[in-house]
């Protein structure tokens, strides 16, 4: 398994336990996917570089993970029509010295 990094901007203006409720279904959907969690970083609202979806601030959160490629596509795919969520990216974590 390799590791990886997700980051994700959720729609501002929710309340804390919608943010909960997203962190909790990724991390589920990273478990049943075969993955394992190994971080999370909450770093709560922060202003946007520019605007995404007419939205000028974002809930930033950052996750590690264990997984294979399969899961990272499955990932892609849901947060891709999750509509809570404003952008996403997934790192590979590679460890070269």
């Amino acid at each position: 398994m390799r590791e990886y990094e997700l980051m994700y901007i959720a729609r501002p203006k929710r309340e804390p336990e919608q943010y909960e409720a997203l962190q909790e279904r990724v991390a589920g959907l990273i478990t049943r996917g075969g993955g394992e969690m190994t971080g999370l970083d909450v770093w709560g609202k922060r202003r946007l570089g520019y605007p995404i979806k007419h939205e000028t601030d974002g809930h930033y959160v950052v996750l590690t993970f264990k997984g294979g490629e399969e899961l990272t596509r499955e990932l892609d795919r849901v947060l891709s029509i999750t509509d809570e969520i404003l952008r996403f990216k997934i790192f590979r974590m590679d460890h070269r010295k």
